[in-house]
């Protein structure tokens, strides 16, 4: 069902009825000055509501582009290209590229209503500033309006177009660390092609010995070829990553960002793995399901996926620890199971995210609420009661196998 959207700004609302009542009390009292000013006005208002109309019923059936930044990222001043607006207008009239929706922060259950608006420029595309100040999911829908120079008529106009936006994690302000597999984890064979003679071989890498290279046959395919047997098996090294996103389902805004936190986190990890060693099999395993990330594509489609991962219910975790021997856990100050999970689990790295305490002389990451109104967003009033959520832990974890690493956020008014 369309959406009624008055043609008459508030400013233009003002106008007309003040000139309505001028023009009535000029007839009246037989005011002739009165009387030309008043009707000039409604004269004014009326050949601007006559071209207005006219314009944007030759634009109703406009379709205007809306391209995003690739990967959108909170916190960053990367503008959204708007195509197709640089249409003839009438004159006095200016068209405007208007976006409104709701923001769901770290997917939560609550989100906030976002405004965003920009204007046709006279030639080329427009760009429109549309920055969030944390992860998570933004559903919208663009229009345009048609608007007068004097600011009385705004009429819709062009066909509206509806977009979700996956918004990931500012970047982690701490150093990455250093990452070291353990192999052996999966055997893999290297059966690189149906054909016989190259089923015992591979293509050529450096560091292969130049005597098992089959040159017979790197001539023919115009490829070097390596010999090797068919018993011969590579060690694929294998990284076993938990995102433990246990928390409240309508949590605060502060548990929102510690989970955002923890996100920027663990992406920064998977990136030094893929920069380390692109050989590197990565399995992540969250609330949610699990993922097998071995190829930069398959890394950016989980990222884009992380953005949308919200808080889920802590469940009974009984052997959780059996699957693998090593782990790298990353959670936060919310997940009430930590502590008994790590007593139980074997692990080489915990990432923990946590408010910071009183004595905390480390760099804390912050959130200010302002950062929301200074955007355009109106902050959802289930997250004001509860800036500061009480209710997260803020001890550190039982002594665990491995070394914890804390990284501290905060949210402020």
């Amino acid at each position: 069902m369309p959406r009624f959207r008055p043609v008459l700004t508030l400013t233009g609302f003002a106008v007309v009825v003040l000139a309505l009542v001028m023009l009535v009390k000029s007839l009246s009292a037989r005011n002739a000055y009165e009387i030309v000013l008043a009707t000039a006005v409604l004269g004014v208002c009326l050949v601007l509501c006559i071209l207005g109309a006219w314009g944007a019923s030759k634009l109703a059936v406009l379709e205007p582009g809306w391209k995003p930044p690739v990967s959108v990222t909170a916190g960053t001043a990367e503008a959204s290209l708007i195509t197709g607006i640089d249409v003839p207008l009438p004159w006095f009239f200016r068209l405007h590229f208007v976006v409104k929706g709701r923001f769901f922060p770290a997917a939560s259950r609550y989100g906030c209503p976002v405004h965003a608006e920009t204007s046709a420029p006279p030639r080329g595309a427009a760009r429109l500033n549309l920055s969030f100040p944390m992860s998570g999911v933004f559903h919208g829908e663009s229009f345009c309006r048609l608007r007068d120079i004097f600011g009385f008529f705004s009429f819709p106009c062009a066909l509206p177009l509806r977009r979700t936006l996956m918004v990931r994690s500012a970047p982690c302000l701490k150093k990455p660390l250093h990452i070291e597999a353990y192999s052996g984890a999966e055997d893999r064979r290297n059966k690189t092609s149906s054909n016989e003679e190259r089923y015992y071989m591979r293509e050529y890498t450096p560091g292969d010995r130049f005597r098992d290279i089959n040159w017979k046959s790197s001539d023919r395919i115009d490829t070097l070829i390596t010999r090797i047997s068919p018993d011969n098996q590579e060690k694929v090294s294998r990284i076993e990553v938990y995102f433990r996103n246990y928390g409240p389902a309508g949590a605060s805004l502060e548990a929102l960002w510690l989970l955002d936190r923890a996100k920027a986190r663990l992406a920064q990890f998977l990136r030094a793995v893929r920069e380390e060693q692109a050989s590197y099999m990565i399995h992540v395993r969250a609330a949610e399901g699990s993922w097998e990330i071995e190829d930069e594509d398959e890394l950016d489609a989980f990222l884009e996926a992380l953005a949308g991962i919200p808080f889920s219910p802590h469940r009974n975790e009984a052997g959780a620890s059996a699957g693998s021997p090593e782990l790298y856990v990353f959670s936060t100050a919310c997940d009430a199971g930590l502590p008994g999970f790590l007593l139980a689990c074997q692990t080489r790295f915990v990432f923990l995210t946590r408010p910071a305490a009183a004595e905390t002389s480390e760099e804390i990451e912050k959130l200010s609420v302002r950062d929301f109104t200074a955007r355009g967003f109106i902050p959802s009033p289930h997250w004001l009661p509860r800036i500061k959520d009480r209710s997260i832990w803020i001890l550190t974890p039982p002594q665990v196998h491995g070394r914890i690493e804390i990284d501290y956020a905060e949210v402020q008014l």
